[in-house]
């Protein structure tokens, strides 16, 4: 039996902040590492909102999403990424295109 996959907004916008708390309290959780795991990171999320929203600049999308301005948080937290994790970001990413 398939479970229905819809999702309400209420619970998806709850969901949503929590989430963004979550990566904001996460400082250590580096985005090179979410690249290579889920193909996402912090920056990913802040250009979907800045899509969904249509008013918001790149900017302004990643403060909401960093909790700061996103040089800012590169500076305080963005460590060198290695070849490793480099190479786990692309073979990641690559997930990512749709299969035809």
């Amino acid at each position: 039996m398939q479970q229905d996959t819809q999702i309400s907004d209420a619970a998806a916008a709850a969901a949503f902040r929590r989430l963004v708390t979550h990566l904001r309290h996460r400082h250590d959780a580096q985005n090179i590492d979410l690249m290579g795991l889920a193909g996402f990171c912090r920056n990913c999320l802040a250009d979907w909102v800045m899509e969904a929203d249509g008013s918001l600049t790149k900017d302004d999308a990643r403060a909401l999403i960093h909790g700061m301005p996103a040089a800012e948080w590169k500076t305080n937290y963005q460590a060198e990424a290695t070849p490793e994790q480099l190479q786990r970001m692309q073979e990641s990413v690559a997930k990512n295109a749709p299969s035809h």
